[in-house]
């Protein structure tokens, strides 16, 4: 990689990094949850078919953990923790009403600054990052596919 290139993209990287997860860490004090509460409601929001185990494996933490972390938020009032009725070891996991309110509230705040960012771009700039992107994620994934 050329150097003023990867010098654009860490530069990139950290303003993302720093908007992004400054909004979600705002909004999480607000709502008084921590981060891993917040990146368990988004992860269940986004996985209707999750249980404990495949939370660990997500954020790489030991089960005990995650249940620990899980009880705070059924008691709480945001995930609903139930058995699984073909397996009486797993236990199904649901958010609630309101812990689909604050996931998706908080998946809103963390790409607030992207969309103001975009409507300061004309529509051929839009065209031209959404080009240069879409490379990017393409390269990736072969990236990724190649670790597999």
């Amino acid at each position: 990689m050329s150097p003023p290139l990867e010098k654009t993209i860490k530069d990139w990287m950290n303003l993302n990094m720093r908007n992004s997860l400054g909004n979600f860490m705002r909004f999480a004090r607000e709502k008084n949850i921590s981060l891993a509460q917040l990146s368990s409601l988004i992860h269940l929001s986004q996985n209707e078919e999750c249980n404990i185990s495949d939370l660990g494996t997500e954020f790489g933490v030991s089960i005990a953990a995650v249940s620990q972390l899980l009880e705070k938020m059924v008691q709480q009032g945001l995930v609903h923790r139930s058995e699984d009725p073909q397996d009486r070891r797993n236990k199904v996991l649901v958010l609630t009403e309101d812990g689909k309110k604050i996931a998706n509230e908080g998946m809103n705040e963390r790409h607030k600054w992207l969309s103001n960012l975009i409507k300061i771009l004309t529509e051929e700039e839009q065209d031209q990052v959404d080009s240069v992107l879409r490379l990017l994620i393409d390269k990736a994934a072969q990236i990724e596919e190649a670790k597999t």
